[in-house]
């Protein structure tokens, strides 16, 4: 498809960069690059909903990620788009998240208000332009401008039009010298459209699968939400005597099959409505081209609320979250006042101190945050 991203026509790296060695395009090299950095192999000890002492078959940020590239993949192969791009978005979205899910993000955002706040699509673009540093002709991944674009704006234009930068972008994205280059009022390809897609469908469905091994809540509390319970009769209809713990299994099986089948009906109907030709028609549409039906949306929405009402706010994750937030909010008070604690990498911009402790917090996994807490400042309750 001519709106396709295509490696051969990359915008390229904004650095300087090693000669080409091998048979990979810029785009493989680029997924390469992310499944080799060491914020990514972090994400399997950061939490997606439990932390890791719940239980050991619990999705983590990893997994999460894992799953998202999976189903990206899958779908931009469907609208014949390109299939590493989608699945760069899907690897890299959560690479800059803080320790303890969405909890540390609200608390290193409520510590970082007089610094510029805390974003983790901004600390993502952080992780990939500068805190990764293992080449020596520069730091960073020296990713390809299509991946940067992708990282930063999967979610959507990061300016309304016309809106000034200093007034809608995260610290972490203003710090970039060269973000004025990726057109933050503009949507990003379809390739990370569909990656922002599929990160609904991945955790809806995942996150129903684990909240029913949590005893959160029951089949039977799921056949309240319309598509659960749609899907719930079709596996019975199809096996009578299936058990509860296949018919779990079977349902996130479904429940991805069904709002990927939705998403790509509703993306080749805007594909057809809007004609693009070029990747900048799909920047430029002033609409998501990816997206789910009216009604797929409508159902999307009332599982999320499920969720929202009897797993994200159960009691067990609003003690978890509490502790969370005590934890990164402590450390963060506690390096301020002793820089010296830091790493020597992370103490040495006196400048930017509040900056890089950001930095060192949020490359933390969860477990190492509870030990740091626990060492400097006590065991958290």
């Amino acid at each position: 498809m001519t709106y396709a991203l295509d490696p051969k026509k990359s915008r390229g790296r904004f650095l300087p960069g090693r000669p080409k060695t091998s048979e990979r395009d810029d785009f493989q090299r680029d997924r390469d690059r992310i499944i080799h950095a060491k914020a990514f192999r972090r994400l399997a000890h950061k939490t997606q909903v439990f932390v890791y002492y719940e239980g050991d078959h619990y999705r983590n940020r990893l997994t999460h990620s894992l799953e998202v590239a999976q189903i990206s993949r899958d779908c931009a192969r469907a609208l014949k788009v390109n299939e590493d791009m989608a699945e760069i978005a899907a690897l890299a979205h959560d690479i800059g998240h803080p320790p303890f899910g969405h909890a540390g993000e609200d608390a290193l955002n409520a510590a970082m208000r007089d610094f510029g706040g805390f974003d983790h699509n901004g600390q993502a673009l952080r992780c990939v332009t500068f805190l990764e540093n293992r080449y020596p002709e520069h730091r960073g991944l020296n990713l390809t401008f299509e991946s940067l674009e992708s990282i930063v704006k999967h979610n959507g234009p990061l300016l309304n039009p016309g809106q000034a930068p200093e007034s809608g972008l995260c610290r972490a994205i203003l710090d970039f010298a060269f973000y004025p280059d990726l057109a933050p009022a503009d949507h990003a390809g379809l390739e990370a459209q569909i990656a922002a897609a599929c990160d609904d469908i991945a955790y809806h469905a995942h996150d129903t699968d684990d909240g029913l091994r949590a005893g959160f809540f029951t089949l039977q509390d799921l056949e309240e939400v319309s598509v659960c319970a749609r899907l719930i009769k079709t596996i019975r209809d199809d096996y009578p005597n299936i058990c509860d713990a296949k018919l779990r299994y079977e349902l996130t099986r479904r429940l991805i099959g069904f709002f990927a089948k939705d998403f790509l009906a509703q993306t080749r109907e805007n594909i057809s409505r809007l004609k693009p030709e070029t990747p900048d028609d799909i920047r430029k549409a002033g609409e998501t081209i990816g997206n789910f039906s009216e009604e797929g949306e409508a159902l999307n929405k009332n599982l999320k609320a499920f969720l929202f009402k009897n797993m994200y706010k159960h009691e067990r994750i609003k003690a978890a979250n509490v502790r969370a937030k005590k934890t990164v909010t402590g450390l963060f008070d506690f390096y301020m006042d002793n820089p010296d604690a830091l790493p020597e990498d992370f103490c040495a911009d006196v400048d930017n101190r509040a900056v890089r402790i950001c930095d060192f917090i949020a490359g933390m996994t969860d477990k190492f945050a509870l030990e740091q807490y626990e060492k400097f400042i006590g065991l958290t309750k």
